[in-house]
């Protein structure tokens, strides 16, 4: 078991590079989603991104259907049109929580942690927690959601 420390900090560059696609799922990827899930369960977290704990991989775990799920080059290839403002919180940004608008439903495409192509149509809090994600993979965080006024 390897809890791995959370990078955090709004403007950390890690934090904010866009990921580079996973060329292939090889036992230093599966490992680093095991490390991922033990991180992820010791923070009480509902998703953690790969550039949270330092790898700039486009890998994130996410909670679905109460599992926590690996995302291997997630892509969101649908939204509703329909979206629904709530409350979030981030492990890279303790203290902080912002009402942030998203889509009530996607479709996302990834790779399993055996390199399985995956498709899943995913609603409420599950397509929430998967856009949250897919976010800290584009370098983008729920302060950036903020408005001012």
């Amino acid at each position: 078991m390897s809890v791995l420390p959370v990078i955090t900090g709004q403007n950390h560059p890690v934090l904010r590079t866009k990921t580079k696609p996973v060329a292939k799922v090889t036992k230093e990827i599966q490992k680093l989603i095991r490390d991922m899930h033990d991180t992820v369960r010791a923070e009480d977290g509902a998703g953690l991104a790969a550039p949270q704990i330092g790898h700039n991989e486009r890998l994130c775990l996410a909670m679905i259907s109460g599992r926590m799920t690996p995302l291997i080059n997630p892509v969101i290839s649908a939204r509703s049109k329909e979206k629904e403002t709530e409350e979030e919180g981030c492990l890279s940004l303790p203290e902080i929580v912002v009402a942030v608008p998203r889509h009530v439903s996607i479709t996302v495409k990834y790779l399993d942690a055996k390199g399985k192509s995956q498709e899943r149509r995913l609603q409420d809090f599950d397509a929430r927690v998967v856009q949250h994600e897919v976010d800290h993979l584009e370098g983008v965080l729920i302060v950036d959601y903020q408005t001012i006024g």
